[in-house]
């Protein structure tokens, strides 16, 4: 296939998974329907089947595309700072600040999510694994040059981490997004990495 075609099949793709974002966030993943999608995206019924075999990789889709973002983004933004809590900062005001900015995608990714086990489960072994093992590998490098404690599982720290940003999202979208998602880091961050910080860093 020449590039112009793979270009265009692209584009048509990002296109379809645009407007199931837009659906999706609107009436929610189990209340949509194939051909809602379809009618968005101005497309047929059957065009969606050539580029997703379902409605559930429709959504792993958005969530792949959400998290491989985040884990570009983050991986350029971490690549000069020097250390541990330098890196978790960064990363938790890039985490917040794309879901703020986007939130039709923060309402997929932290509600219509989690309606099924079976997907959530299939999620755990996708990108979201990758993002997890970036968290984990900061906070190993924060242990040995002694920014975290060191006799904390570096696993139980990441999802400490990761569980924090996550609350702080599913909390904003509560509030109808009544203030800005990013304002939350400093405060949030501020607890955790003191709670991270060995005794001696406090005196």
């Amino acid at each position: 296939m020449d590039t112009k075609k793979l270009q265009k099949k692209e584009a048509k793709r990002q296109n379809i998974l645009e407007a199931a974002i837009r659906v999706f966030a609107r009436h929610g993943f189990h209340n949509t329907s194939v051909s809602q999608v379809a009618r968005e995206a101005g497309v047929a019924d059957g065009t969606i089947y050539l580029y997703f075999a379902n409605k559930n990789e429709l959504l792993i889709s958005i969530f792949e595309d959400a998290m491989s973002f985040f884990i570009d983004q983050a991986t350029e933004a971490l690549h000069n700072l020097e250390t541990a809590p330098q890196k978790l900062r960064t990363l938790a005001h890039l985490h917040l600040k794309n879901l703020g900015e986007n939130e039709d995608i923060a309402t997929i990714l932290q509600v219509e999510l989690r309606h099924s086990i079976r997907i959530m489960k299939q999620f755990s072994e996708t990108t979201l694994r990758t993002y997890l093992k970036l968290m984990e590998e900061i906070i190993i490098m924060g242990q040995k040059e002694g920014s975290i404690r060191e006799e904390y599982n570096p696993w139980i720290l990441v999802k400490v981490f990761f569980g924090a940003l996550d609350e702080m999202t599913t909390n904003w979208i509560l509030r109808k997004r009544d203030y800005q998602l990013e304002e939350m880091v400093d405060p949030v961050l501020d607890i955790l990495l003191d709670g991270f910080a060995p005794c001696e860093a406090h005196r």
